[in-house]
């Protein structure tokens, strides 16, 4: 059980990671979706083409906007793309990096479906059944045009009756299958080789500029986590006070219901230094418009420069009460 917790736990905390997972999800989502679905070529000679290319293309679509809609990192991105500049320069090469990271996650699972399909070879043969020359088969030299469109149409129909013990329909299909399944192979092994080159000739190129554009953008999807977060915090103990203050001013009607207020002294100071001075709606809303405009600078040194004169400034806790110097020998000069 423990294991599964720390499993869970580094999941959560690699976003990384949850974006493979949820590639790896797509990728078999998209076989069994494959699998279960009952394909039935209308064998007709103007629709099989749409039918089939339709089967073998729409759906990879809707699989890639779906990785793109579950990978949180594209709407990060965008965010980044699209926020004003501020005071805090935006860097394309980590724009980039981020988005071919995503693109490469969310091409996953329509790759793996157009490859299944080809393999399967229903699609193709439904789809170019009626685009092969029936001169390379013998069983149509006797046929009309039209007679030789409809049979042709009726290829991928098996269990048609015309169909049903002609020579030729099964030569037809072992054609266009043995195409189907080459082009699927070709596709399959393309992707292999650009994954295997991409992996093994990154060490060529410039690791220092790798290294910044995953960083930044680690730190980009980091920084807006920290802020939803504390932009939660905030929201509750501004909802509490909020709640509070309305108990406070209907404390007589409480008081004739016999109903008693608990009050917390240690748990509102420590709600004040949360809420930083920020205690209205106008607040709150100019914070969150300088946070998209004017985005604070990626130099923390400022902020502990200013921790270091705020403390100097300030005078020592014991100066300012006046016993203080009666606890210590004062000596006078003889």
């Amino acid at each position: 059980m423990d294991r599964f917790r720390m499993i869970f736990q580094y999941f959560q905390s690699n976003s990384e990671s949850v974006m493979n997972g949820i590639c790896g999800l797509l990728a078999l989502a998209s076989v069994k979706m494959y699998t279960c679905f009952d394909f039935s070529c209308p064998c007709l000679p103007w629709y099989n083409m749409a039918y089939g290319l339709g089967i073998m293309f729409v759906p990879p679509v809707a699989l890639f906007l779906c990785g793109l809609i579950l990978n949180r990192q594209s709407l990060v991105m965008l965010e980044e793309w699209r926020r004003p500049q501020g005071h805090r320069k935006k860097d394309l090469a980590v724009i980039r990096y981020m988005c071919s990271s995503i693109m490469q996650r969310a091409m996953v699972a329509p790759v793996i479906w157009i490859v299944v399909t080809l393999l399967d070879g229903k699609c193709l043969i439904c789809a170019f059944s009626s685009s092969v020359d029936p001169k390379k088969f013998v069983g149509f030299a006797n046929a009309s045009l039209e007679q030789v469109q409809q049979l042709l149409a009726k290829v991928p129909c098996k269990e048609d009756e015309l169909m049903r013990n002609n020579t030729s329909r099964k030569a037809v299909s072992r054609y266009l299958r043995c195409w189907s399944q080459a082009l699927g192979w070709s596709i399959l092994l393309l992707f292999i080789a650009a994954a295997f080159l991409a992996r093994w000739l990154r060490p060529c190129f410039n690791q220092a500029t790798l290294l910044q554009a995953r960083h930044w953008s680690n730190y980009i999807d980091i920084e807006q986590k920290i802020f939803e977060e504390t932009c939660c915090e905030h929201s509750r103990l501004f909802a509490h006070k909020c709640i509070l203050h309305f108990f406070e001013s209907m404390r007589q009607e409480i008081k004739l219901h016999s109903f008693s207020l608990p009050r917390e002294e240690e748990g509102v100071e420590r709600e004040e230094d949360l809420l930083r001075g920020i205690r209205h709606q106008d607040q709150v809303n100019k914070l969150l418009k300088m946070w998209y405009y004017e985005k604070p600078p990626l130099d923390v040194s400022q902020v502990t420069q200013r921790h270091l004169l705020g403390r100097e400034r300030s005078p020592p806790p014991w100066a300012d009460s006046p016993g203080t110097w009666s606890k210590f020998p004062q000596h006078t000069d003889v």
